[in-house]
């Protein structure tokens, strides 16, 4: 029997400087291991993340598994280690692989294609050298039974330069046919060429060793036949993609199908002697049982279909998951503890602590891939979401066991050490090491643990189902009428969201009773969409140029669809689905309407109005107050500030907290100041889950490149010389701007007048409104704690829920301003809207300067108050319109501000200037 490494052996001397070196190369597997497992964790907020995934796993893990593993099965099978003045390169190929993967993340993420191919001639280049370098160990090498595993090695190394190239092809964006024609070309080279003939020539002699009996008699003859063909299909399938020769690519696919199914039909010819015991024979049979799988389903593809990108691109999760992922974790699980070594007890007891459960995880691993890879409108979006959680956690368990394991070996390894050391302590028993379980009992294990994970996989599908009944096709009142009505049939239809906020095609008719399937498209290039329909089925949130999928369930009346994300909705991003008959004519359509979101109206308890605030309450205990008192100009001529947009919870009266769109995460952004001449230079950045913007009304400047939106995780730098004195407003200019105005996405700008005279005390009071309604269910992800959001469609029908001053409706009715008699008091005051503007009037006080929109409506010195004896009582600003007051107070008391227009001032916009002496 061919055995790498026995694990009831000592350790042969030769790992002895293979051990170190294991635990540097295989360093970059784990962090790409760890780094996969975020990215799946992660993976709403970062974009490309399906392309991510896939080369994390063909290029971060495989690859780097590849070049290490190969390495160390070289060195077994020829019986002749690698240099140690050759060691260092070794490692240096392995670094390579890892930066050249994560070149190509980076160009992936900023879609730039010369990193592309940067990646593409770093990792091309790196496994050209890896391939040459075990050539030459098998030439000093003496003449070995397996020597022809080794130059399998070789020819699969030279081919991924070839499929690199394809890659960086790829990156230029092709339009089809092209494209299609070089994915498939890209994936044959790669999967099938590279990955698959490391696989199956790794297997001859890891397989009998994994099961722990003899090799087939006639493995090595079918290998030799096998691996050729292979060889041979990878490329034919390859240059027949390019050419769009369909007959040429089937006749590569069949060529490869032939040989893996002879290195099939070898591991089960082998496997019937003794069959697998748990997870790492299971793993790897079920990996490669997928690569046969998918090839064939590729070449059915292609025959039905011709040379396009759904043909593979359909074919991701079992050739990622079912193939790769499994064989590589399969064959790592058997490896890994035998080349730790420790001594024979050691390696057994580290072999069972990384086979824990491993019936259970093979069974649901394989159940969860099937389902997954099922095309989606097959598998409703709750059960495919579960399922993939189910999966993943399989997937994960690995680590903690590849842990155990670890620690196992480790602390063998010390005691034979010490052993050996001669101190006289007696080897201690090993603690997982128990005797191999009678064949009954190994039997009956296996079977609870297929039992177990049916159950598993199972349950997260009932679950599923039970979440969203209705994209399962049960509907609310129960599954008999829909049942009775349903065709069988399946209606696929593509839906485009734009950025002009509307879905295209807005009305879907579908055949009474048949299944609907949408594909939604985001070509907004900047903001995140979603599609919600009545019944509960989502796509969840989709980033600019992504696509994603949702089973409607079965259509037997009209349903409406819309977008969740705040006042999409409400600016038309809706969408209609009519049954018709066979005649083409609605059946129970009538009186189908788009009513909005959240529409304020008497009687519609998920308003917030204002009267169900306390305003005699005092702020929340965790609520800061904002400071109203303003700074003087700094003593500076170019001015800089960060906006970082944040989409977090603030408290907007006592009770309310409201789910908050903000500059630097407060509730109405931060103050600039400056005088006439000063340059600002704004670097916006949006932290947050949808596009936003910024618009300076302070700045004269063309709107097409600053003011744009941007999506999340970009920056724009926004740069304006202040041209013209007065109080400017800032805000956000997304569409619908009313909707990120009354979530708190606005600031104020103060130019000040030449000649501005000094004051002893100066306040800044911004006023907004904004209307709130309670979250409902199709609005994900709000912060902890939130009980209020935007309402957009009250917005339009009003009235406001809150009028603020500072973003609080109430904080200055309890921190009062402060002053003294006879003090001179400037207050600036800016209409923010986005809808009301303000009558500005302090309660026993009067204005003797009146400063509007950049100019003195009244001074003391003005020639149109000759004698100063002039006053004003209110100060009068329509939305976006600001200015300021000047007066003193003759005597102490409580002086109260308010907008005059009352049921504003009822609504929250008031606070007291408390004077004393």
């Amino acid at each position: 029997m061919p055995t790498l490494i026995k694990p009831q052996d000592p350790a042969p001397a030769w790992t002895k400087h293979g051990r170190s070196w294991h635990r540097i190369a295989g360093k970059p597997v784990r962090w790409w291991m760890i780094a996969l497992l975020l990215v799946i964790g992660f993976h709403r907020w970062i974009p490309d993340t399906r392309w991510l995934m896939v080369h994390m796993v063909t290029l971060g893990l495989i690859t780097t598994s590849i070049m290490v593993w190969s390495q160390h099965f070289t060195e077994a099978l020829l019986h002749h280690r690698l240099p140690d003045n050759e060691r260092p390169r070794q490692v240096l190929r392995i670094y390579g692989v890892t930066v050249g993967t994560l070149v190509l993340m980076v160009g992936i993420l900023a879609d730039w294609w010369w990193l592309t191919l940067v990646s593409a001639t770093v990792i091309g280049g790196v496994l050209t050298w890896h391939g040459v370098s075990l050539l030459g160990q098998v030439r000093t090498a003496l003449p070995a039974r397996f020597g022809m595993t080794v130059r399998w090695y070789a020819a699969a190394a030279f081919f991924l330069p070839l499929g690199a190239i394809f890659g960086a092809i790829l990156a230029l964006d092709l339009a089809d046919p092209w494209h299609s024609r070089f994915l498939l070309a890209h994936q044959s080279i790669n999967i099938l060429g590279f990955v698959g003939l490391t696989v199956s020539a790794t297997l001859l002699t890891l397989w009998p060793t994994m099961v722990r009996t003899r090799m087939e008699d006639t493995a090595t003859t079918l290998t030799r036949m096998a691996l050729p063909a292979m060889a041979a299909g990878s490329l034919v399938a390859a240059g027949g993609s390019l050419g769009g020769w369909v007959p040429v690519v089937i006749l590569g696919l069949l060529c490869y199908a032939t040989g893996v199914g002879a290195i099939g039909w070898i591991m089960i010819r082998t496997g019937r002697r003794k069959p697998p015991a748990g997870y790492m024979g299971w793993s790897v049979a079920s990996g490669i049982a997928w690569l046969f799988f998918t090839v064939v389903l590729a070449l059915i593809l292609v025959a039905v279909q011709g040379v396009h990108t759904s043909a593979m691109s359909a074919l991701t999760i079992p050739f990622v998951a079912g193939f790769l992922l499994q064989t590589l974790l399969g064959a790592m699980s058997y490896i890994l503890p035998s080349t730790m070594g420790g001594g024979p007890a050691t390696v057994r007891a580290s072999l069972t602590a990384i086979n824990r459960g491993g019936i259970y995880r093979v069974t649901v691993l394989n159940l969860c891939i099937a389902l997954f890879a099922l095309p989606s409108g097959m598998l409703p979006s709750w059960v495919r979401a579960l399922v993939s959680i189910v999966g993943a956690v399989a997937f994960a368990s690995f680590l903690p066991l590849m842990v155990s394991a670890a620690k196992i070996s480790v602390a063998g390894r010390r005691r034979l050490m010490a052993q050996r050391a001669g101190d006289g302590r007696p080897p201690a028993p090993t603690k997982s090491d128990p005797a191999e379980p009678a064949e009954p009992e190994r039997t009956s294990r296996a079977l609870r643990q297929l039992v177990a994970g049916v159950l598993t996989v199972v349950l997260a599908v009932g679950a599923g189902v039970a979440v969203a009944p209705q994209s399962a096709g049960l509907g609310l009142s129960g599954s008999a009428e829909t049942a009775a009505q349903a065709t069988g049939n399946t209606t696929e239809v593509t839906l485009h969201a734009y950025q002009d906020m509307r879905f295209d095609p807005a009305e879907i008719q579908v055949p009474v009773g048949d299944r609907l399937l949408i594909t939604l498209v985001n070509d907004d290039p900047t903001n995140v969409h979603d599609l919600v329909f009545a019944n509960g089925a989502t796509t969840g949130r989709v980033g600019p140029g992504d696509t994603a999928h949702v089973d409607a369930g079965i259509i037997t009346e009209a349903l409406e669809g819309w977008c969740s994300v705040i006042g999409h909705r409400s600016m038309g991003m809706t969408v209609a689905v009519t049954p018709v008959d066979s005649h083409g004519n609605p059946v129970g359509a009538a009186g189908h309407e788009n009513h909005g979101v959240g529409t304020a109206s008497a009687g519609d308890d998920s308003h917030v109005p204002a009267a169900g605030v306390d305003f005699n309450a005092p702020p929340g205990e965790a609520f800061t107050v904002r400071d109203p008192a303003l700074e003087p100009a700094p003593n500076e001529t170019v001015h800089e500030l960060a906006l970082d947009v944040q989409e977090v919870a603030r408290e907007v009266a006592p009770g309310v907290t409201m789910d908050a769109w903000t500059f630097n995460g407060d509730y109405t952004g931060p103050t600039l100041r400056g005088t006439v001449g000063d340059v600002f230079e704004v670097t916006l950045t949006n932290s947050g889950t949808m596009g936003h913007s910024v618009d300076f009304h302070a700045g004269d400047v063309s709107p097409d490149q600053t003011m744009r939106t941007i999506a999340p995780g970009e920056s724009l730098v926004y740069r304006f010389e202040a041209a013209r004195s007065g109080i400017w407003l800032y805000h956000c200019s997304t569409a619908p701007m009313s909707t990120h105005v009354a979530a708190g996405m606005f600031g104020a700008v103060i130019i000040d007048p030449p000649n501005l005279p000094e004051v002893d005390r100066e306040y800044l009071l911004l006023q907004n409104e904004t209307y709130l309604t309670a979250p409902s269910a199709d609005q994900p992800d709000l912060p902890e704690g939130v009980n209020a959001v935007v309402d957009p469609a009250a917005i339009t029908a009003g009235p406001p829920s809150l009028t603020m001053f500072n973003g609080h409706a109430t904080q200055y009715m309890h921190e009062k301003l402060p002053a003294r008699p006879d003090e001179r008091v400037r207050i600036w005051v800016l209409a923010a809207g986005p809808s009301k503007g303000t009558s500005f009037h302090v309660v026993g006080g009067q204005f003797d300067t009146v400063y509007k929109e950049g100019a003195y409506l009244l001074s003391p010195s003005s020639s149109a108050n000759p004698e100063g004896t002039g006053g004003a009582q209110a100060l009068d600003l329509a939305p976006a319109q600001g200015g300021f007051v000047e007066m003193s107070f003759p005597e102490a008391g409580t002086y109260t501000f308010v907008n005059h227009s009352f049921a504003e001032a009822e609504r929250g916009a008031r606070g007291q200037i408390e004077v004393t002496q």
